[in-house]
């Protein structure tokens, strides 16, 4: 809950495209395997190469944090799109939420942290083996709302796809795994919020709030597992004194063992055959034999996005808010991309109801 990195170091992380991007990366190789093969036999039109080559553009070359097909995407969604879509949260399966505390003092003491994390890693592992591709996701939030003194409530949420099978058991499994992290409550969920008003960097909710989310896109390797305890209870003060709330998720997808071994062999070979710089060529070296070895011990890969959100009462204090939330990160060697043009969809991903949404729902 605590840590990025469950059970082994950052090199392990797989970040994993959109079904819509991957239905069209193996449209375009296909097609541009065809069109390689025709030309044994007669040269193929200009038109052909000038449509794969175009396709291959616009999912490849990235102006910015974005390739430009996701940028298209972005601004489709922002013109069509008030508030997120219901069908973006609502898909088919069973998602289950629990408030989670866990004993005083285990953010703080480093040995009963890496004990938190290796329990909640083998949950993870134990997640990813029920299904041959994956499937089941676990979303755990960390919210810290500031009044005459800080409070801090932790969720954890599971969301078990439809057509695995014996959701019942898969549930009632991982409750027994997460409930040797401390005490374990179920909770409702409440309603998701209508956006009501929106701006390049933030949005205002139906119930007074604004909010403004972003994704953190790095890290520190040497965090120690601790980053969420330097967001949040580190900062407190800074926090209490700006007046504003912070939330911070974490969207585990743990992958099949096989997915796991075939994703970083691939990552492997497309770290040889791509990578010119001696320095990263030795760097990607080390972060594949940390996965390796994290393999053989009998970890899995996991699919991960990490979303920090800020609230406020008023547009002024949630810029003032994200503004401080900018240098925090700085600090600390965060990097965090605002997702202009995404805020009306970004904010569910702090709250429970991120645990069911899919790969490509934030772009």
């Amino acid at each position: 809950m605590y840590s990025l990195t469950p059970g082994y170091r950052v090199p392990a992380l797989q970040r994993g495209l959109s079904p819509t991007e991957t239905l069209l990366t193996k449209l375009n190789l296909g097609a541009g395997g065809a069109v390689l093969m025709s030309a044994l036999v007669t040269p193929p039109p200009m038109w052909a190469l000038g449509a794969v080559a175009g396709a291959a553009a616009m999912l490849n070359i990235a102006p910015g944090p974005r390739s430009a097909a996701r940028w298209a995407a972005v601004g489709y969604r922002r013109l069509r799109e008030r508030t997120i879509p219901d069908s973006a949260v609502d898909r088919p399966g069973a998602t289950m939420t629990w408030t989670l505390h866990p004993e005083h003092g285990t953010v703080q003491d480093p040995l009963r942290r890496a004990q938190f994390h290796d329990a909640y890693a083998r949950a993870l592992t134990w997640a990813g083996s029920q299904a041959r591709t994956a499937g089941i996701q676990v979303h755990v939030t960390h919210h810290a709302a500031v009044g005459e003194y800080t409070a801090h409530t932790q969720t954890i949420s599971v969301h078990v796809p439809k057509g695995l099978g014996q959701t019942d058991r898969l549930l009632a499994t991982l409750e027994g795994e997460f409930a040797r992290l401390g005490a374990l409550i179920p909770a409702e969920v409440d309603p998701l919020p209508e956006v009501v008003e929106r701006c390049q960097g933030w949005i205002g909710l139906d119930d007074g709030r604004f909010a403004a989310t972003a994704r953190i896109t790095g890290w520190p390797a040497e965090t120690d597992g601790d980053l969420m305890r330097r967001l949040l209870l580190e900062e407190g003060e800074a926090i209490r004194q700006a007046g504003t709330d912070r939330s911070i998720a974490v969207l585990y997808r743990p992958l099949p063992a096989a997915q796991s071994r075939r994703s970083a062999r691939w990552q492997s070979a497309a770290a040889e055959a791509w990578t010119a710089d001696k320095i990263k060529q030795d760097a990607l070296q080390a972060a594949n034999s940390t996965t390796h070895g994290a393999l053989v011990q009998g970890a899995t890969l996991v699919d991960l996005d990490a979303y920090l959100t800020v609230w406020g009462h008023s547009p002024e204090t949630v810029t003032d808010a994200r503004w401080t939330a900018s240098l925090m990160a700085d600090r600390h060697r965060i990097r965090l991309d605002w997702l202009p043009g995404q805020q009306h969809r970004a904010h569910i991903m702090t709250t429970p109801h991120g645990a069911s949404t899919q790969k490509g729902t934030i772009l």
